[in-house]
């Protein structure tokens, strides 16, 4: 497994966990090892994701780097954004959607790396979006004011509620029986089947970041130091354990056999792995920490998921991605959000085979080099 973790400075951090049998008495021993530092963006980093092979990077500076953890090497970079990058997500091996402060979501062939669609998804910025785990619906939330169900299945709008502030995050539970809507320092529960809040959970400061524990517990981090577990169903404070030294800036968790780990990363620079309890009101122990000396931003973890599923496949079967092409966002390919109208539901069924690109995205060798040429010089004039 590999830590990877973007900073205000730039730079995007890589530390393999290395795992250490436990001996009689002991309990096994966790240590990140520092395995790469990367610096791609020329300004600072803003989101991560990772799937079974790629890591992706989203920044200010309206990029989206790719990463293949297999390789270790930079695989190439998306520019079709026009402005920050504010959340990345992975559907499965084969999609990644894309959100920024331009107000689009993007669909992205995550083999060939080809803008599969361009949605203009709220009229001021995107900040947040989240996958159903059934990979049909998605939800969004901007600056509008507005909560956007999107079905993924036939690519257009399905839903649109007004809410009465600009929420910043929005999460699918384990299970998408219920979803999560953030304003400022207060946590909305929605439960699917009504779509309307069944509770408020309130923090002490402005949340920064989320991560469902189990289908009915929610760990909150914000502008503080303590890290906090709440109830979704009695909406109380389960228990609450200080992470760091300064406020802590994204959390996340996983589960592997043996193992439910809760991973945090702070102003402080540190990045902690914390071991859960069965009983959620009982605070976590520390694994393992590391400094990286820099002002972390997001964190994400990429776990070779495909290393046993491929020992058992012919070579035939094994997958080969293509290298993507730098994609520079074409007017045309915009498509305008409308209530009742689809949007070319046939290009992008995240549930089943992607067809063809959107038209345009698909650039030539010799003009790909001159559009990675005049990115080059957009940048140093913005320097």
């Amino acid at each position: 497994m590999e830590l990877v973790a973007g900073s205000y400075e730039q730079i995007l951090f890589g530390f393999t966990v290395h795992r250490e049998p436990a001996t009689s008495g002991d309990r096994e021993t966790w240590t990140p090892v520092a395995d790469f530092t990367h610096h791609a963006h020329t300004a600072s980093l803003s989101a991560v994701a990772a799937n079974s092979r790629f890591v992706v990077t989203g920044s200010k500076d309206e990029t989206i780097h790719i990463y293949d953890m297999k390789k270790k090497i930079e695989h190439g970079a998306l520019v079709h954004h026009s402005g920050t990058i504010t959340c990345l997500k992975f559907h499965g091996s084969r999609h990644l959607l894309s959100g920024a402060e331009d107000g689009l979501i993007c669909v992205w062939d995550a083999k060939k790396w080809e803008c599969l669609k361009s949605i203009k998804a709220h009229k001021g910025h995107v900040t947040f979006l989240s996958i159903h785990p059934s990979g049909k619906l998605a939800l969004s939330v901007g600056t509008d004011k507005t909560l956007r169900t999107w079905n993924l299945v036939e690519g257009r709008s399905a839903f649109i509620k007004n809410i009465k502030q600009n929420a910043h995050i929005v999460e699918w539970s384990p299970s998408g029986d219920k979803y999560i809507v953030v304003l400022l320092n207060k946590v909305d529960v929605y439960q699917l089947d009504t779509a309307s809040v069944s509770g408020t959970i309130t923090n002490g400061k402005r949340i920064s970041s989320v991560t469902f524990l189990s289908d009915s517990v929610l760990a909150v981090a914000g502008g503080e130091e303590v890290v906090r577990f709440f109830d979704c169903d009695s909406l109380g404070c389960l228990c609450e354990f200080k992470a760091h030294a300064n406020r802590v800036k994204d959390v996340f968790s996983f589960e592997i056999p043996d193992h439910h780990v809760l991973v945090t990363a702070s102003n402080d620079g540190f990045i902690r792995m914390w071991t859960l309890k069965q009983d959620k009101k009982d605070p976590p122990s520390l694994l393992c920490e590391v400094n990286t000396g820099a002002r972390l931003t997001c964190l994400g973890m990429w776990l070779d998921t495909t290393a046993n599923e491929k020992a058992s496949l012919p070579p035939a079967a094994e997958p080969s991605p293509e290298q993507p092409k730098t994609i520079k966002k074409d007017s045309g390919d915009v498509i305008q959000e409308e209530e009742t109208s689809e949007l070319n539901s046939k290009e992008s069924d995240l549930t089943g085979d992607s067809k063809k690109p959107t038209k345009g995205n698909s650039p030539a060798t010799a003009r790909k080099r001159k559009r990675i040429n005049m990115l080059d010089k957009k940048r140093k004039k913005k320097m």
